[in-house]
């Protein structure tokens, strides 16, 4: 009779790789499923829906790109809402000014991505304390010079600019078309953040983030993958800032304030750093939780969140994307447990009936 081999033994027979092939098929299957939900719901859902939904994928964006340079690579930023800020009103003056939908979208990425890499060139070589107070500073200049621009920005009233409406060929209502344009724009950059995570410069901003002088001793320069994260992070807040004016159509300095920052951090940590699909559940959290807290008790919003955060840093410091992984350990201790209490009962009857 042939002996089992253990379950994470490299010389199991080659009949038992059939297991990863099933988990997949089954990734594959919820995937698409969801796909298909998403797709779906607008259609079903009402009005007051549909933009809440938008306004999910408008932050999730926003948390993926604090991501790209907290989660991944390791740096502090607590200026991530600048670039957001900064990407809505450059938004906002493509189309007061009629300029092409695509050539609005270009300038709201690329604008604050030129503003982050200068940015980057000193904070990259800086770390702890200094590159924190480095991005602070971003949102609390960035409000009294919006303020000031009065005419890039509409001074301390702000500045609104409608160009979402749903084309009269596609059937749709408008708030069922901003809900379909944010969800292809950001499925694509979620996308492309996963690829480029999962790649070689993935690999390269994880080394850095645990170690730079291995980084350095591997040929891997921490300043230049820093400065490119940071990059890459401020690019991806402008793109969040171009969903932002789809769907509210508004903004205003209250959009560069600070605390808005400190919401996009705790979304992070709550959904879980360095995790795609944690972004997605900052993004919902960002959302969702503060409505919730509102109906519950107006006065104590802010307890009420701050209490969420610490219980999930206490509870899951992996934030809500590493439950399913918690939970699968949790069940395998649970079993390996059992076995171990069963195996000296089965060995005392092997024992009594020899």
């Amino acid at each position: 009779m042939p002996i089992s081999s253990p379950a994470g033994d490299l010389t199991a027979p080659i009949t038992t790789p059939h297991a990863p092939r099933r988990q997949r098929w089954w990734t594959i299957a919820i995937g698409v499923a969801l796909a298909i939900l998403l797709v779906v719901a607008p259609l079903v859902m009402s009005i007051s829906t549909n933009q809440m939904l938008a306004r999910v994928g408008v932050f999730a964006v926003a948390v993926l790109g604090l991501n790209v340079i907290m989660g991944y690579t390791g740096q502090v930023s607590l200026g991530q809402i600048f670039f957001v800020g900064f990407g809505a009103y450059a938004t906002a003056y493509g189309v007061n000014h009629d300029w092409p939908v695509v050539v609005t979208f270009l300038a709201a990425v690329i604008l604050p991505g030129i503003a982050g890499l200068i940015v980057a060139f000193a904070a990259a070589r800086l770390g702890g304390l200094a590159i924190a107070m480095v991005t602070i500073a971003l949102p609390i200049i960035g409000v009294p010079l919006a303020k000031r621009l009065t005419e890039l920005t509409g001074g301390s009233q702000g500045t609104s600019a409608r160009f979402s409406d749903a084309p009269a060929w596609t059937g749709l209502a408008d708030d069922q078309w901003q809900y379909y344009v944010v969800l292809v724009i950001t499925a694509a950059c979620f996308v492309l953040v996963a690829n480029l995570t999962r790649g070689k410069f993935g690999r390269a901003l994880a080394i850095v983030k645990e170690n730079e002088n291995v980084a350095k001793s591997m040929g891997i320069s921490p300043y230049r993958h820093k400065v490119m994260a940071f990059t890459i992070a401020a690019m991806i807040g402008g793109i969040a800032g171009f969903l932002y004016m789809v769907v509210v159509q508004y903004t205003s300095p209250e959009t560069l304030a600070f605390h808005h920052s400190i919401n996009l951090l705790a979304s992070m940590v709550v959904g879980g750093a360095g995790s795609i699909v944690g972004s997605l559940l900052g993004g919902a959290y960002y959302v969702f939780v503060p409505s919730v807290t509102n109906e519950i008790a107006p006065t104590l919003t802010a307890l009420i969140q701050g209490a969420i955060l610490l219980a999930v840093l206490i509870v899951l410091p992996g934030g809500l994307a590493s439950l399913p992984h918690r939970v699968r350990r949790f069940v395998r201790r649970r079993a390996s447990r059992d076995d171990g209490s069963d195996s000296p009962n089965k060995s005392v009857e092997q024992r009594g009936s020899s």
